[in-house]
């Protein structure tokens, strides 16, 4: 479900009352821990974090008047989902994740390539998220990227 919304205000403000809380737990976490450089914005109608023109000039590939996507979070009609898109790229970051989730979540774990999606609120590791957010830096994703992504 993507947000029309213009701002990340906005975008919270028109959470399902059952969403709000953990949304915002899961966003000041994201911006807690968020690498230096990395930006909040709204991309795709969810919350973008960014890499913005002004750090990575060439921007997205897909779309370069795009920054470089860097890590989202939406809620979703079923779900709230966090992006993170250095999980598909680094086997040992996702290796730490699955590993750490068991440990710290009681239900299994439901995830895509890069969507990691919490059905049960109450059981959303907000520590992980921050923590996930803070390993890998701007300069490491830019050139995960360029060296992976880009190419394909």
């Amino acid at each position: 479900m993507q947000s029309n919304a213009t701002t990340p205000q906005q975008y919270l403000d028109e959470l399902p009352e059952n969403r709000k809380e953990p949304v915002k737990k899961l966003r000041q976490q994201i911006l807690d821990n968020l690498p230096k450089g990395v930006e909040e914005a709204m991309s795709y109608g969810m919350l973008g974090y960014v890499i913005p023109h002004s750090v990575y000039p060439n921007g997205y590939h897909c779309n370069p008047k795009l920054p470089l996507p860097f890590m989202n979070l939406a809620s979703q009609k079923n779900f709230i989902a966090v992006y993170s898109m250095t999980l598909y790229t680094k086997n040992e970051l996702l290796n730490w994740f699955t590993s750490e989730y068991t440990t710290c979540c009681k239900y299994k774990l439901d995830m895509g390539k890069s969507c990691i999606r919490f059905k049960k609120m109450d059981d959303i590791p907000f520590g992980l998220i921050g923590e996930l957010t803070a390993k890998v830096s701007t300069e490491e994703w830019i050139e995960i990227y360029e060296s992976t992504i880009k190419n394909k």
